[in-house]
């Protein structure tokens, strides 16, 4: 007798992987010198604004005229729609839909690499941008306290955690890992597109809400483009974190299958019955009916001791005697009655 062995949930999971088209190969970018170009370009124009604010230079100056022009009180019919488009620059949200998608690709391309790549790139972007906010302490424009200054060095005050910009750089990178991990050429350049003009209008937005300096925004387009173009640069760690994931995966697997329970051992004696029956049932010819070897038909069946007759067919049977009481004046059928004497009165 064969049983089926009893699955567990995971392998039921991965047997559901296993269902699903072959692993392609992707195409991992690489440190190319025109990425190293941009690169170094880039990196020069963050150190130009940090310099910039740093020197209280004409950048300052303009960053006061357009927090006193004041464009939440300027176009105030445009504020609580600003209000929600600015949650595209939030981490939290933003990390969630990304990381569903991508989480959804690497089930269907049996990688791991796209949420490994979205996860250093958040790393990158935690330690970079946490880093320089917390170690120049600039205060945002609701937190300032002298006209013209460059806010700076205020780092135990409230909201001096402003420059660069988080939700400018998080918009960069969150929506710009799409781009970055894109499967065609054609694909890569609407992703692009799609990601530059959300990077670009969240931080228009900042300014516009006047949560953040314009230089904020300038710096923090440069951190999140910065990180874009040095990923490639961590692909190996991210290859061999891969590796040693699906390494784990394949030891879980089989300690799940060494520990699964067994099914109980068949009997010796009731495998050879079950086997012999088995192969009797499968050997045995099929039977031929033919119409002179047609089943004889069935005697009829009675819930009574024997069969029941028709009352035309029965037997007519005779009373002794008469049903009728005995009258002494009675006459029988077919005989002359006696004459009766006549009595006067």
């Amino acid at each position: 007798m064969r049983t089926e062995p009893k699955l567990t949930r995971l392998d039921r999971i991965f047997a559901r992987l296993d269902r699903e088209p072959v692993r392609p190969v992707l195409e991992v970018p690489r440190m190319t010198r025109h990425r190293v170009v941009l690169f170094g370009a880039t990196l020069a124009f963050y150190l130009t604004i940090v310099l910039a604010v740093v020197t209280t230079s004409w950048l300052v100056r303009f960053d006061w005229q357009a927090m006193l022009f004041r464009p939440y009180q300027q176009w105030p019919e445009i504020h609580a729609f600003l209000d929600y488009w600015v949650v595209l620059g939030q981490r939290g949200p933003t990390a969630v839909m990304v990381a569903a998608w991508l989480g959804w690709r690497s089930w269907r391309q049996h990688t791991v690499r796209p949420l490994l790549a979205f996860g250093a790139a958040l790393l990158l972007l935690n330690v970079s941008v946490g880093a320089v906010k917390y170690g120049l302490g600039r205060s945002g424009p609701h937190y300032a306290t002298e006209v013209g200054s460059n806010e700076m060095w205020h780092w135990f005050q409230a909201g001096s955690d402003i420059f660069p910009s988080g939700h400018t750089a998080n918009a960069v990178v969150t929506w710009g890992i799409l781009a970055y991990l894109a499967t065609s050429p054609r694909a890569r350049r609407w992703l692009s597109a799609l990601s530059a003009v959300l990077s670009l209008s969240v931080g228009l937005t900042t300014v516009y809400l006047g949560t953040h300096w314009l230089s904020d925004v300038l710096l923090g387009w440069a951190a999140g483009l910065l990180i874009l173009l040095g990923l490639p640069w961590f692909e190996p760690p991210i290859a061999q974190a891969e590796a040693w994931l699906l390494e784990l995966r394949d030891r879980l697997l089989a300690g799940a299958r060494r520990t699964a329970p067994r099914p109980a051992p068949v009997p010796a004696a009731a495998a050879v019955a079950a086997g012999t029956l088995t192969a009797a049932v499968e050997e045995a010819p099929p039977r031929e009916i033919s119409p002179t070897t047609a089943r004889a038909p069935r005697a009829p069946i009675f819930l009574a001791p024997g069969p029941h007759t028709a009352r035309s067919e029965r037997t007519p049977v005779t009373p002794t005697g008469s049903r009728r009481p005995q009258h002494p004046e009675r006459v029988a059928r077919g005989s002359t009655p006696a004459a009766r004497p006549l009595t006067g009165g």
